[in-house]
């Protein structure tokens, strides 16, 4: 029996424990950095697979890594479990979870015969935004040793490489004077006129951004009653890029119009966080092209996008693994269209059929994919030789 087959087996052997991973997370959203359930059911099926299992690693508690096998070639599989406030796992990371889990038992079977070493990495909290769980374990050593890292997402329809850009995600609080609405209003600093003063000097900055940046955001805080001049007011923002470097344009443009908002009232500015932001994806092409071969041996199809889903600009934690270390992130169909990532008809389609099978043959074709890198003798040569010039740099 080859390595792909003997991989095969042992998949449909843990094919039910599998799927189970993916609807319990599903009914049991936990929010970045809170997913202490669904990090403790990921890292026990790994355990009883064999699996030496670390948990809590980098200093977060929800954070795991399990390894297996003794091969030369190091490849991660990258796990996500935290889902969207309010609508739950909308962007699919259940499914991502057990899709990890099951790539990394199937290619386990075979790693040493294939060799390979397979760890299992499980990153939490990839919505956060900034300073999220890939970002604080690239820092503190998680991936160290590694020569490739992928994983798989699901989304409406099946995309390669899909355009994943540059984020940076921010709070920002005002900080003014509370005062009588009617009797007093002159003995008032208005924090949120600060805010009104700023986001409509976003909109107008609009005009003077690439067509490829994004600026959005929430109020958060608005005040606390109409006849109270609003003393305190916050807002969440997001501003996002084609890389990290034009990101740094984007984000100072933005924060000046936030500045301009306190100028104007003489209200207090204070902007936290926005300092670890997410780095756009570097696919490594090659091996791109050896899972879309692995995953069209499994019957998935890669269509031509439309104008719609070619437009899409999303953003990973996975951009800053991706610059660190040879990485790939398709997107995996699930055929739910109308309904795309982010939208509470997405969470609904993430338990259905067309979901299920998604998660077996995207969890088999990473670990054929896997088997298929540690055979190619270049590839491998490539990928290790990268990493030790990262080791010497």
């Amino acid at each position: 029996m080859d390595a792909k087959a003997g991989a095969q087996e042992r998949f449909r052997e843990a094919r039910k424990n599998i799927l189970n991973l993916s609807h319990r997370i599903h009914a049991n959203p936990e929010l970045g950095f809170e997913e202490e359930r669904a990090c403790a059911w990921l890292a026990d099926e790994l355990a009883d697979a064999g699996f030496d299992v670390q948990r809590g690693v980098c200093g977060v508690p929800t954070a795991f890594i399990a390894r297996s096998g003794h091969g030369p070639l190091h490849i991660a599989i990258c796990a996500e479990y935290d889902s969207l406030p309010e609508i739950g796992h909308a962007c699919g990371h259940n499914m991502i979870a057990a899709m990890a889990v099951g790539a990394g038992i199937a290619a386990a079977k075979v790693a040493d015969d294939a060799g390979l070493t397979v760890s299992v990495i499980g990153t939490p909290a990839e919505e956060v935004g900034n300073a999220s769980g890939k970002i604080v374990m690239l820092e503190r050593g998680g991936f160290a040793g590694i020569h490739a890292a992928m994983m798989v997402h699901p989304a409406p329809v099946e995309m390669l490489e899909a355009h994943l850009i540059a984020a940076s995600i921010f709070d920002v609080y005002y900080t003014g004077k509370e005062a009588h609405s009617s009797a007093f209003p002159e003995m008032g600093i208005n924090a949120a006129d600060a805010l009104t003063v700023a986001q409509t000097s976003i909109g107008l900055l609009r005009q003077h951004l690439r067509p490829t940046d994004r600026v959005h955001g929430i109020i958060t805080h608005g005040g606390d009653a109409p006849n109270v001049v609003p003393a305190h007011t916050s807002a969440k923002y997001m501003v996002r890029a084609e890389s990290i470097k034009e990101l740094d344009d984007v984000r100072m443009k933005v924060h000046r119009c936030f500045e301009a908002g306190a100028i104007a009232t003489g209200a207090k500015l204070e902007i936290r966080g926005g300092d670890k932001p997410y780095a756009d994806v570097r696919y490594d092409h090659e091996i791109s092209l050896i899972y879309k071969r692995n995953a069209e041996a499994l019957g998935r199809k890669f269509p031509e996008l439309t104008p719609q889903m070619a437009r899409m600009a999303a953003s990973t934690d996975m951009g800053n693994v991706s610059y660190a270390i040879p990485s790939i992130h398709p997107m995996i169909g699930i055929n739910s269209l109308p309904a795309a990532n982010h939208q509470p008809e997405f969470t609904a389609h993430c338990i259905t059929e067309e979901a299920d099978k998604a998660v077996l043959e995207g969890g088999l074709a990473m670990a054929w994919t896997a088997i298929e890198m540690a055979g190619n003798a270049a590839l491998r040569a490539r990928l290790m030789k990268k990493s030790d010039t990262r080791a010497s740099a």
